[in-house]
């Protein structure tokens, strides 16, 4: 891993991102991903992949696997069911911190039928979420899966700590990722609110929903993202309803 501090603001446009669209799946990509090669835009920080996508009801991802990841999903409509080769399965709706560690290897399917598991009548809701990526401290480790509820601590406002590695998280994050060096944060903003960028050597802010301005970069749509180096301190201020993540990260792949 390496680390810099040389003071950086980048902004990423949503349009501008990469897409996958086939069908039953409509997904927008803020890094390299799948067949969306591209040498110069892999990582920022600790992060991998920020992925936004819409999958239609009935659809989803089948069976596959993973391999010495973290990754975090954050649904922001509708329902996913989760099910994987540990045992694990749930449903993720928002206001739910999730987080699946790949480690040795693991095989998981995410599909938009959540009817199936809770047992309600099929509906016809397209399921969009936010999937993260981040590399975890040590390659080879268990696999495994947390999930908690945290609907209540968002409405609240603030910046909510959904998941983290960092020790100083230990008693506010909502789940633990394997990684000591990264945090992921959630706001839900009403208009004229206003929440704080974290400290950090890398910073990744992401408009999940709605419209905010952030000091020394402008106003943010749905979709676009913020890549900070050595910044921290910047307000947030929502112009609109909106819904930001924040990743926090001391430390980059390298």
């Amino acid at each position: 891993m390496t680390d810099t501090t040389t003071p950086t603001v980048d902004v990423r446009r949503a349009a501008d991102r990469a897409a996958t669209r086939i069908g039953w799946l409509d997904s927008q990509h803020s890094f390299s991903f799948g067949s969306h090669g591209d040498p110069d835009n892999t990582h920022h920080g600790l992060l991998l992949v920020n992925n936004d996508d819409i999958v239609t009801p009935g659809t989803g991802f089948g069976t596959h696997p993973h391999r010495d990841m973290e990754i975090v999903t954050w649904v922001l409509q509708g329902s996913l069911v989760h099910q994987d080769s540990e045992g694990n399965r749930g449903v993720i709706y928002p206001g739910l911190a999730q987080r699946m560690s790949a480690g040795t290897g693991i095989l998981h399917s995410e599909k938009n039928d959540a009817w199936r598991v809770a047992g309600g009548p099929a509906h016809d809701e397209p399921v969009r979420f936010i999937q993260m990526w981040v590399l975890p401290d040590e390659a080879g480790i268990r696999p495994g899966y947390e999930q908690l509820e945290i609907a209540d601590q968002l409405v609240r406002g603030g910046l909510v700590t959904v998941a983290s590695g960092r020790p100083e998280h230990n008693a506010e994050a909502a789940i633990r990722i394997a990684n000591r060096h990264a945090a992921l944060h959630a706001a839900r903003l009403h208009a004229t609110d206003r929440v704080t960028i974290p400290h950090a050597p890398y910073t990744h802010v992401f408009v999940a929903r709605g419209t905010v301005n952030l000091e020394g970069a402008g106003v943010l749509n749905e979709g676009d993202a913020v890549r900070l180096t050595g910044l921290g301190g910047q307000a947030v201020d929502a112009i609109e309803d909106a819904e930001v993540l924040i990743w926090e990260m001391h430390a980059a792949a390298g």
